[in-house]
């Protein structure tokens, strides 16, 4: 029984999906945030349903959808020298074996990338896509909050429907995405057209934000604590009453203090004192290994190159008692320690090019949503959506990057499709402006001659 509920949405899907192709692209996307393989018994493990609907979303594209006037935006163009890069450094990694399990899902997450912006030519497609994208992650955020108002939660304790603690069910990950989706679920409150914007749908978007800002406590990550007072920051940006944001946000902080749980609190405090956290100092001496590695390797060591580090840390614990404090300092050793950190996997895995094309390919996306968010700040009202959603997804993309500081989500699928996105607005955008500049030649009129008498 507990199988037959994803079974009969996701036929349900792929049905539709012969009526309408588009939606064989929200499919792979549900089945790649959510992974409802991993949650069945036994129907949907026995079947590929990831090949399939990537197998029908670009025949259908193939087939059926309107490829007049299509364009390769530069960061495609970079996603697939990315994608092409890693190729080889898989080709010659240090654990070849190793490497390939990775590659065998980081490929795919590239590809997709690549091609969701062909398919995204409408508001109504972004739109699906960004819906489909937040719906998906919700499914995980709101258990995530149910339990955390029932348990309070804690760090490596709070189970995401699944003990399998990999993708979007790892707790410094769900925490960094689900505060990267609330700008996108609040544009949802004024400018979704799918559903529209009544009070139903907006007790539900709130009740989700709620939830989103639930999941670091619930998981009790200093990651997410960082993301959500970076929203804050971006969201002061496009407040209109400032002095009433910043009172509201610190009389919301207040309030919500003596409720947060006490595990929560006392994994909060480590942030000063992280010389005393095994966990935060091992990244300290892997950082500081990768960075020594790639001296010598500068085109990296493929996947899963720091299972070869050997690291040495000194770990500080501090013992305040009488007014006094006693200094215990301890050295110890570690070995395959991972390296927690997007910036620090890139830089070992794929050396000084992978790194520098990763960080093109997202401080490009913060550039062009800028653009984007300037050029259409006072569009007309057919294209008021414009901004803030430019403005929802470059916040989305810089929390990311934040985030990505203490985790290693550099090939994290469902930021690649904020990415294609992004991507496919960017073009939506510029065929617009192409189409409203484009005007037929005219014959120029002769030039009326005076009568002669």
């Amino acid at each position: 029984m507990h199988d037959i509920p994803f079974l009969v949405f996701l036929a349900a899907l792929f049905g539709f999906g012969f009526y309408r192709p588009f939606l064989f692209v929200l499919a792979y996307a549900y089945i790649d945030i959510v992974s409802p393989q991993r949650l069945t018994y036994v129907l949907l493990n026995s079947v590929p349903v990831s090949l399939m609907a990537v197998a029908f979303a670009v025949g259908g594209w193939l087939v059926a959808d309107d490829k007049k006037d299509l364009r390769v935006a530069p960061r495609q163009i970079l996603i697939l020298v990315l994608l092409a890069y890693c190729f080889y450094t898989t080709k010659n990694a240090d654990f070849p074996l190793e490497a390939l399990d990775k590659w065998d899902w980081v490929w795919k997450a590239l590809a997709f990338a690549f091609f969701l912006p062909f398919t995204l030519r409408t508001r109504l497609r972004i739109e699906a896509l960004m819906l489909f994208m937040c719906l998906s992650a919700a499914s995980i955020i709101i258990v995530g909050g149910i339990k955390t108002l029932g348990s309070g939660g804690g760090y490596g304790e709070l189970n995401l429907m699944i003990t399998n603690n990999s993708g979007l069910y790892e707790g410094s990950t769900i925490s960094t995405v689900a505060i990267c989706i609330i700008p996108l679920i609040l544009w949802f409150t004024r400018h979704g057209t799918l559903f529209a914007p009544d009070w139903k749908v907006k007790l539900f978007c709130y009740s989700l934000v709620f939830a989103c800002l639930l999941i670091p406590v619930g998981t009790s990550t200093r990651t997410g604590l960082l993301c959500i007072g970076l929203l804050a920051l971006l969201m002061f940006r496009d407040a209109k009453r400032k002095m009433v944001y910043v009172g509201a946000a610190v009389t919301l902080a207040v309030v919500a203090v003596p409720f947060l749980p006490q595990a929560f609190m006392e994994r909060m405090g480590t942030i000063k004192t992280y010389q005393g956290d095994s966990s935060a100092s091992t990244r300290v001496a892997v950082w500081q290994w990768t960075m020594d590695y790639v001296k010598t390797h500068p085109m990296g060591g493929g996947f899963e190159a720091y299972r070869q580090n050997r690291i040495r840390y000194e770990k500080v614990n501090v013992e305040k008692s009488g007014g006094q404090a006693t200094v215990e300092r301890n050295i110890e050793t570690d070995s395959a320690r991972a390296y927690h950190s997007a910036y620090f996997e890139m830089l070992g895995e794929q050396g000084y090019p992978g790194l520098a094309i990763w960080l093109l390919i997202n401080m490009g996306g913060i550039f062009r949503m800028e653009v984007l968010r300037r050029r259409y700040r006072k569009a007309e009202p057919d294209e008021a959506w414009i901004a803030p959603l430019a403005g929802a997804l470059q916040s989305a993309n810089i929390i990311y990057l934040l985030g990505a500081v203490f985790i290693a989500i550099a090939f994290q699928p469902f930021v690649y499709m904020l990415i294609g996105a992004q991507i496919g607005l960017d073009v939506y955008c510029a065929k617009k402006r192409a189409a409203a500049s484009w005007r037929p030649l005219r014959k120029a009129r002769p030039t009326p001659v005076a009568a002669t008498a």
